[in-house]
């Protein structure tokens, strides 16, 4: 049985992504700031996940990666943090109003965007939300995940300490009990191990490909990296297990 699902998976994503409605959304964070946002959704009953980039990125990190999320039947929200610039030829369109209005653009302080994201979708149908998120906002979906009732579990690819020395994820997401999937590449690994000290085995699946070296952030679902298909298999079985 498993062995058959492996093969769908690979059937699914490896046929050509068709293009999903994709709208683009603007809500508002905590100090009034306009965040901008890709909405791909396909039915408001399904569970959202809520996708963050990479430091110096945008909402187009998840161009093509959205719509293969949302073939899993989840409903997906990319959203433009306020720290950012571009990516995929995608402007970050949320930086350039922090930057006209000069509020607080720090990376951390893109938690307020994040947290306003969170509300945005949970209201739609009311489900916890899945956080997916890349390098530094890998890391602040982990952090705001903690103790969080409307947060399912965490995809979080490339997570470390970005903060320090104000805030150090290792203490932050202490007892930390919601499902969370980690994706490293072969170098990070040792580095994520101790990161995910406190964390609990029973939640926590920390990926490191065995085919190749594998990749920083999100560029490892991307044909970029050799492994891409061990990362995709290993989070589509992470998902498999939240529904």
């Amino acid at each position: 049985m498993k062995v058959l699902f492996k093969i769908l998976c690979f059937l699914i994503f490896l046929a050509p992504v068709i293009s999903n409605a994709q709208e683009k959304v603007t809500f508002y964070s905590i100090d009034s700031l306009e965040i901008t946002a890709d909405l791909y959704e396909i039915d408001k009953n399904y569970p959202y996940i809520i996708l963050f980039h990479q430091v110096g990125g945008s909402r187009g990190e998840y161009n093509v990666l959205a719509k293969r999320l949302v073939k899993l039947g989840y409903n997906c929200l990319a959203v433009d943090l306020r720290n950012g610039e571009e990516s995929n030829f995608v402007k970050n369109e949320t930086a350039e109003k922090a930057k006209e209005k000069k509020v607080p653009c720090g990376l951390e302080d893109t938690q307020n965007d994040i947290l306003a994201a969170i509300d945005y979708i949970f209201y739609k149908n009311y489900r916890e939300v899945i956080l997916f998120g890349s390098s530094f906002s890998a890391s602040l979906c982990l952090k705001t995940a903690k103790g969080n009732p409307k947060i399912k579990a965490v995809v979080a690819f490339s997570p470390g300490e970005f903060f320090l020395p104000d805030t150090e994820i290792k203490y932050e997401i202490k007892g930390l009990k919601k499902p969370v999937f980690v994706a490293s590449s072969v170098k990070e690994y040792p580095y994520m191990l101790e990161l995910f000290v406190n964390v609990s085995s029973e939640y926590k699946t920390i990926f490191k490909p065995m085919k190749g070296e594998g990749a920083y952030g999100t560029k490892s679902l991307t044909d970029e990296c050799d492994s891409s298909d061990e990362y995709w298999l290993e989070l589509l079985m992470f998902f498999r297990k939240l529904k």
